[in-house]
């Protein structure tokens, strides 16, 4: 052997060693040397048997101690060990003649195992040496070595099998890990922008309503206690907004998107030039555009300082537009974490956003959708 599979190991000495399974499998693999040993005592006697005894011996110790290296990681043992293994079983050959293969069948076994593109080769070097070799030598006075040739083929064989369907076990668990990962990953996210596309909107309109409140009262405590009040039912609201969007269940309308953001340029002293009702709209869209009013009047409240705000929708457009200066410290292209949250929305619907500064001064965010329904020209 040449060199180890880095793609498979260490990973391949985990799942040779670790487990109850690999365990029994590597625990099997010792009735070979037995075999090899009874060999020994039909074959030779006296000193040579104790020397082939030793050999066995020698070859079991050192396969105990390459699977102890591979259940510790201590990659740098298997090969030292393996060409050991090797020459044992070159030693054991004047002993035990062709049963000398079994520990042969050990180590390409452990060779399908651990080095798998190696495998064929391996296994047919082996099986062929296990057929040819004892009739190859005529003081053994055996034919070929069929069984031991079959014992080597079909053993190794399995065990690289097993190895296989190991790694892909482990690769089907770390898939699995690996979606459990990304969609924990993308709910994180969804909570993220829900939170601030919901709770941005809810505590912008208190933060105003709260300012008006105060101006007003002194002069008007009736109007003062009334936005008050909208600012508890807001509060309220935002708590609604908090526990849906944990539970993943949203609710986003444009007629209520529209209605609360008239209220809130009201109270922020935008006049606001809204559309009265949604039905341009398709209900395909209108959640996703309810989506699009929140935030960009969101921003003009935040932002712009504007003194006039305007809503255009069309059955695959909404454009938001206002006058205001500080909408230039949104940046060029508005690179803020709600526009971002917001492309995301219309790019999983197919759509695009478009969102810059107008000349002279202002601000204007434009969302697109493909229709879904087109109609071929000429038609009405």
């Amino acid at each position: 052997m040449t060199d180890l599979d880095r793609e498979h190991t260490p990973a391949s000495a985990h799942r040779w060693a670790g487990g109850w399974r690999r365990i029994l499998l590597g625990t099997g693999m010792l009735v070979f040397p037995a075999l090899t040993a009874v060999a020994v005592s039909a074959d030779v006697v006296g000193s040579a048997a104790v020397a082939g005894y030793a050999v066995v011996i020698a070859f079991c110790l050192c396969y105990v101690l390459l699977a102890l290296a591979l259940g510790t990681g201590r990659r740098s043992f298997v090969k030292p060990l393996l060409a050991v293994m090797t020459a044992l079983f070159l030693a054991s050959l004047p002993f035990a003649h062709a049963d000398a293969f079994y520990l042969a069948t050990v180590v390409v076994s452990v060779v399908a195992v651990l080095c798998r593109r190696h495998t064929l080769p391996a296994v047919a070097a082996g099986t062929l040496a296990a057929l040819l070799v004892p009739w190859a030598v005529p003081a053994w006075h055996t034919g070929p070595g069929g069984f031991q040739a079959l014992a080597l083929l079909f053993t190794s064989l399995t065990c690289g099998a097993f190895a296989e369907i190991a790694a892909t076990n482990q690769a089907l668990v770390a898939a699995r890990a690996e979606v459990a990962r990304l969609a924990s990953e993308a709910e994180r996210n969804r909570i993220a922008r829900d939170l601030h596309d919901l709770l941005g909107h809810s505590l912008t309109a208190i933060t105003v309503k709260s300012r008006l409140a105060q101006r007003l009262a002194a002069k008007d405590p009736d109007q003062a206690v009334a936005e008050m009040t909208a600012v508890e039912s807001l509060s309220r609201q935002a708590l609604a907004d908090v526990r849906a969007a944990v539970t993943g269940y949203r609710e986003v309308t444009l007629a209520g998107e529209l209605a609360r953001g008239r209220e809130l340029l009201r109270a922020a002293g935008v006049v606001a030039d809204l559309p009265k009702a949604a039905d341009a709209v398709g209900p395909e869209h209108r959640e996703l555009f309810g989506w699009v009013v929140r935030e960009g009047l969101t921003n003009v409240v935040r932002h712009a300082r504007a003194t006039r705000c305007s809503v255009l929708l069309t059955a695959t457009s909404v454009e938001i537009r206002d006058d205001g200066p500080g909408s230039a410290g949104l940046g060029p292209v508005g690179t803020g974490k709600g526009l971002t949250g917001l492309r995301e929305r219309v790019a999983a619907a197919g759509g695009t956003v478009e969102a810059g500064p107008l000349d002279p001064r202002g601000w204007r965010l434009l969302v697109t959708v493909r229709d879904p329904d087109p109609r071929p020209e000429g038609t009405t």
